[in-house]
């Protein structure tokens, strides 16, 4: 069958282009194996004025330290292939035990290298800033990691000011195991690693589905929560401009961001 040849004309005019497809940009690096921060940031980050843009870097289990700091020489072509040769209004590289066993002046640097000046938020960074905005001194820490995992991430806190009145861990290794925790099961683990000298828990890891049980584990404990995830989200909402209380999501967003 012959058909005709389409005839294609080519507009007179180009429309005008908006500044941005959406007014704020907000860069995730995460881990290949990662199943639960894109959802989490979908939820609580993106929309119709914020956009999340993620870039998966190799990780191999087992979730030991020195896995973890493999990640590292990635960083910065993780960070380049986020929208490459354009701005962003911050980045969150979202591993919590990486980000205490690297450093967080180190990520930052690495991130910078390809995104010159952005703001950069990592989970411990972001907890720190959610703890104290809750005005939290003593603090009880629950994560799903091994006890040698979560050696670092004790000192982490400590070094930044807070008195740890219990510190529990799960003996996990695999955060792909991790993310298959129920959030109703961390609910009931939240109530009973909680020491009751706390003002706050701390549930690290960004691998949890924690940011979905955070108001079930406050009314559980009678205290504030802060969670990884959440935490981030937090933070770069904060970040773009956006100081919305989402008290949905537990007492930390409902807070402004004081740096």
């Amino acid at each position: 069958m012959v058909t005709a040849p389409v005839d294609i004309r080519l507009h007179s005019t180009r429309p005008a282009l908006d500044a941005r497809p959406l007014e704020k940009r907000v860069g995730l690096i995460i881990l290949a194996t990662d199943h639960t921060t894109e959802p989490d940031f979908r939820r609580r980050v993106a929309s119709d004025r914020i956009g999340v843009y993620v870039a998966r870097i190799p990780y191999a289990n087992p979730t030991t330290p020195d896995n973890l700091r493999k990640m590292q020489p990635s960083l910065t072509a993780g960070a380049a292939l986020i929208l490459p040769d354009e701005p962003l209004d911050a980045v969150c590289y979202s591993c919590t035990s990486a980000s205490v066993v690297i450093g967080d002046a180190e990520i930052e640097a690495a991130v910078q290298a390809a995104k010159p000046g952005v703001p950069v938020v990592t989970p411990p960074m972001a907890g720190v800033r959610g703890l104290k905005a809750l005005g939290a001194r003593t603090i009880s820490i629950l994560t799903p990691y091994t006890v040698e995992t979560s050696r670092p991430m004790a000192a982490y806190f400590a070094a930044h000011g807070f008195e740890i009145a219990s510190f529990t861990c799960l003996g996990f290794d695999d955060d792909r195991e991790m993310a298959r925790i129920a959030p109703a099961t961390l609910v009931d683990l939240a109530a009973k690693t909680t020491d009751a000298q706390a003002d706050a828990l701390f549930v690290s890891c960004t691998a949890l589905r924690a940011a979905l049980a955070v108001v079930g584990m406050e009314e559980a404990i009678g205290r504030p929560v802060v969670t990884s995830n959440q935490a981030t989200a937090w933070n770069c909402l904060r970040l773009c401009g956006d100081e919305e209380r989402r008290a949905e999501f537990g007492r930390l967003m409902t807070l402004p961001l004081r740096q």
